[in-house]
């Protein structure tokens, strides 16, 4: 028997339409998302089925609306008896795994992850803040260009992706310096991200002060399943080191390639990612190729999965 992760995706992941032709063909999906509009003062449905594209890409739109599709797709895939042992979300995912991990309801996540993307944009109100991805060094070579491009200002490791890619953020000046060493140290590519703003950065250090004031009026329960936080690498269940987690989250890396090792390492060998797009498939095959690598976010996926399974 298959032992299944479900694994949810973050930021970056959203395009308008998604989860369109799955909550036309299944109610399940079309009930979440309704869900998802009682619980926001935004209509969620109509920004992820038809935009406008600016307005989805604002974080504070973006969060809630990854939320409610991946945990659309999650709720379809246990209609289909599909299930999870263990559950992990890249950045902004880990909120979908958490709902999925019974730690939090779901109009709870939608409201949180409204207020932590409305945060993270406060925290950086004049748009100072870049990200880049640089593609082909090791990790540590990635801290040493971080040190030299902080001469311009600041500028930090923000995720541990997979083999081969890793994620710095910043200021846009230390940034675009610190790429550019990337690349004259051997990197294949260096790309600008299309986010808006410096996230997993200490320039996100008052967003994660405000979070966790606002974290401290929600009771979180002992997770059903072991979930797998980014600042961890780590199994947890418990509401204190999950909300601990999220604190540290906003301002800290992510370690996504440790994350997937140790689930791995206990024997976890079919990794479904839950929600829009397929970055974190792509991640896996560059991890370990000797898992299987599934997604599901539209009814083509689907097919695909449920014929793979």
């Amino acid at each position: 028997m298959s032992k299944i992760a479900f694994i949810f995706p973050g930021q970056g992941s959203q395009h308008v339409g998604m989860g369109q032709d799955l909550a036309e063909e299944f109610p399940v999906v079309k009930e979440t998302f309704k869900e998802a509009n009682q619980a926001l003062d935004i209509d969620i449905t109509k920004l992820c089925f038809t935009g406008p594209e600016d307005k989805l890409k604002e974080t504070a739109n973006t969060q809630p609306a990854i939320l409610a599709t991946s945990i659309a797709v999650y709720r379809l895939l246990l209609e289909k008896g599909i299930e999870p042992e263990v559950v992990a979300g890249h950045s902004l995912g880990e909120y979908s795994a958490l709902v999925a991990a019974g730690v939090i309801d779901f109009a709870t996540g939608l409201q949180l992850v409204r207020k932590r993307g409305q945060l993270m944009s406060q925290a950086d109100p004049s748009g100072e803040g870049a990200m880049a991805a640089i593609i082909g060094l090791e990790p540590q070579e990635v801290k040493e260009v971080c040190q030299q491009g902080s001469e311009k200002g600041i500028v930090e490791v923000a995720n541990y992706n997979c083999p081969g890619q890793v994620v710095i953020s910043g200021q846009k000046k230390a940034v675009t310096n610190t790429a550019e060493l990337a690349q004259e140290a051997g990197a294949k590519k260096a790309i600008t991200l299309n986010v808006s703003g410096p996230f997993h950065s200490s320039l996100m250090e008052s967003a994660g002060k405000k979070l966790a004031d606002y974290l401290e009026q929600i009771e979180f329960n002992e997770a059903d399943l072991p979930l797998v936080p980014n600042v961890k690498a780590d199994f947890t269940t418990q509401p204190a080191e999950i909300k601990e987690a999220l604190i540290k989250q906003i301002s800290g890396s992510v370690r996504w390639e440790e994350s997937i090792k140790q689930m791995i390492n206990e024997d976890l060998d079919t990794f479904i990612e839950v929600g829009p797009g397929r970055v974190l498939k792509g991640f896996m095959r560059r991890i370990d190729r000797s898992v299987t690598a599934l997604n599901v976010g539209s009814m083509r996926s689907l097919k695909k999965t449920l014929k793979k399974l």
